[in-house]
């Protein structure tokens, strides 16, 4: 006998030893149950369903996490882009608009001074 087994004849008779009604019914259930060869068989298929599904519903959910992962970063990488070519653009307008201004200062300067003879 293994440590499992062990483990649930030691439960068996623990519970045995209960004497309120509803739990020797439910002993009793258990016992017809498990001395029933097609009641245990499915009973497999149920847990073996059972952990397919939890498997299945795991697996969804980390492939779910990936996609929403990869979607924000694309989101988040557009996002970034067009807020950094509107900086850029507002930058080059801003040094644009200063070189010109320093331009038409120094010919203005140009024009306004004498010119030797």
């Amino acid at each position: 006998m293994n440590s499992g087994q062990i483990y649930y004849w030691r439960e068996e008779l623990t519970m045995a030893k209960i004497a309120h009604e509803p739990v020797k019914r439910a002993m009793s259930r258990i016992r017809e149950l498990s001395a029933d060869e097609e009641a245990r068989r499915l009973a497999f298929v149920r847990e073996r369903a059972m952990r397919d599904e939890v498997s299945q519903l795991n697996e969804a959910r980390q492939e779910g996490e990936q996609i929403g992962l990869a979607k924000g970063e694309q989101i988040g990488l557009e996002k970034g882009e067009q807020i950094g070519l509107e900086k850029g653009e507002q930058i080059g307008l801003e040094k644009g608009e200063q070189i010109g201004l320093e331009r038409g200062e120094r010919l203005r300067a140009e024009k306004d001074s004498p010119k030797p003879l």
